[in-house]
């Protein structure tokens, strides 16, 4: 699959926000020799590489250059990462205090009638997968979790296969969240190739149908309120624009 390049949608001296291609991994996996988010910006931000926590990957310090959290590959959208230290340390803390305010868009399978809601069930491994969360028969430890949404349109009544474009509030970060919880409610993610295996393709998508939009955060170094937002992808937009002819 060809992968477009990352899009810097802002940078001052304290922080960078940029807009991550689908497909485009953050950072090396074990196992596994491909092109990262992580590669990527110590060629576009060479001092970044002094930036951050490396971590151990199969016995070799691998850097994580500025990340200061994470988006799954086949999610776009927005990245913000540190170019100082100090701002790393500021940012990371306002992340683990839940004071960070994330906004994604997300197309599911099945016509949410709620105009709003909320899932709040606690998410751990699931049992014989790895990388698989699960709600339903977890095991080792369980972390809680929450995510709001609001329905912005969904499938006219009697569609042949009826879908749902959403504003996702996830109010904790865990892995998979969004999808894992869409997932538990019988709505997955369209093209979500873990939690919805064997479903159909709609509205035109190739991959996953989930986009992080925006970030509102406190600036490290002016200590104002900020948001920053990555324009919706052409996906997004066309499958819109399908899901409106539907419904009319």
């Amino acid at each position: 699959m060809d992968i477009t390049q990352p899009t810097v949608l802002y940078e001052d001296d304290a922080i960078i926000l940029i807009d991550k291609p689908s497909g485009l991994p953050v950072h090396k996996a074990v196992g596994k020799e491909e092109p990262t988010l992580a590669d990527w910006l110590i060629i576009r931000f060479p001092e970044l590489a002094e930036v951050g926590e490396p971590q151990r990957l199969g016995g070799v310090t691998v850097p994580r250059p500025g990340i200061v959290h994470r988006i799954d590959r086949e999610t776009s959208g927005i990245l913000l990462l540190a170019r100082t230290q100090q701002a790393f340390v500021r940012l990371k803390k306002q992340f683990q205090r839940r004071e960070v305010h994330k906004t994604y868009r997300a197309f599911v399978y099945g016509a949410l009638k709620e105009e709003r809601g909320s899932i709040e069930r606690p998410i751990g491994r699931a049992r014989g997968s790895g990388s698989r969360r699960s709600v339903s028969r977890p095991h080792g430890m369980l972390r809680e979790a929450l995510t709001l949404f609001r329905t912005i349109l969904h499938s006219a009544p009697g569609a042949s296969e009826p879908s749902s474009y959403l504003e996702v509030f996830p109010k904790t970060g865990r892995t998979h969240q969004i999808r894992v919880h869409l997932a538990s409610i019988g709505n997955p993610v369209i093209c979500d190739e873990l939690y919805a295996p064997n479903r159909p393709a709609v509205l035109n998508f190739s991959r996953l149908a989930l986009h992080a939009l925006s970030l509102s955060f406190v600036h490290p170094e002016s200590g104002k309120q900020v948001t920053f937002e990555a324009p919706l992808p052409y996906d997004f937009l066309h499958a819109e624009k399908l899901l409106r002819e539907e419904a009319e």
